[in-house]
């Protein structure tokens, strides 16, 4: 069970330093920007078929090597442009 204090406490226990955990419902937590958002892109079959390929050798999923992809592209373009990656 959560225990229920105020704002004000909540943050001055927090500023102190003090274990917060007792007053946060973890179960309704999440990290912001992190929502999913379904996108379909079009791409010509060898393309697909090197992606699976590669996505077979690392043994992961479609999926999850073109997020790799995408976090890896997005970091470096923007380290090259000092904007900050979340």
């Amino acid at each position: 069970m959560v225990k229920k204090i105020s704002a004000e406490e909540f943050d001055a226990l927090f500023d102190s330093g003090e274990d917060i955990s007792d007053y946060i419902d973890w179960s309704k937590a999440e990290r912001a920007g992190r929502q999913q958002q379904r996108v379909n892109v079009d791409v010509p079959v060898w393309m697909l078929n090197a992606i699976d390929h590669e996505a077979n050798r690392l043994g992961i999923t479609r999926q999850s090597l073109i997020k790799v992809w995408f976090d890896t592209m997005l970091k470096s373009t923007a380290a090259g442009s000092g904007a900050i990656h979340a």
